[in-house]
């Protein structure tokens, strides 16, 4: 049940994030792009609370700083509306090199200064 909720709310973020980079690309009106923003903030939350499972490792480990700032930033866009592009862009490298970089960064904890593999959650059987 886990697994399911995982893919789908990452279906929706890449979707929803999608929609609002190639928005702002095109320059769409920011009325039409609001909604996209907001369902990419809160899909990237429930993404979040997902991976986390019940521990707090998650979230000072490598994987979870990454996301953390890609939510920071993506939460910046309607301050920084003129930097919105470039903000969305820089959003979409976190994300790219986040899913990619090599599991000594992704599980590597600044708490700890170490790796450290979760037993539990939807991730844990991925290495």
């Amino acid at each position: 049940m886990i697994r399911a909720m995982n893919i789908a709310l990452r279906t929706a973020h890449i979707g929803a994030m999608g929609v609002l980079l190639g928005g702002h690309a095109f320059d769409v009106t920011p009325e039409r792009l609001h909604v996209n923003l907001w369902l990419t903030i809160g899909t990237g939350l429930a993404l979040a609370a997902v991976e986390a499972g019940p521990k707090l490792l998650w979230f000072h480990q490598g994987r979870g700083l990454m996301t953390l700032t890609k939510l920071l930033l993506l939460c910046a866009v309607p301050l920084a509306w003129d930097y919105r592009l470039s903000i969305l862009l820089a959003v979409v490298v976190l994300a790219s090199v986040g899913s990619h970089m090599s599991a000594r960064y992704r599980y590597y904890s600044v708490v700890y200064r170490q790796v450290i593999h979760d037993t539990c959650g939807p991730g844990a059987n991925r290495r």
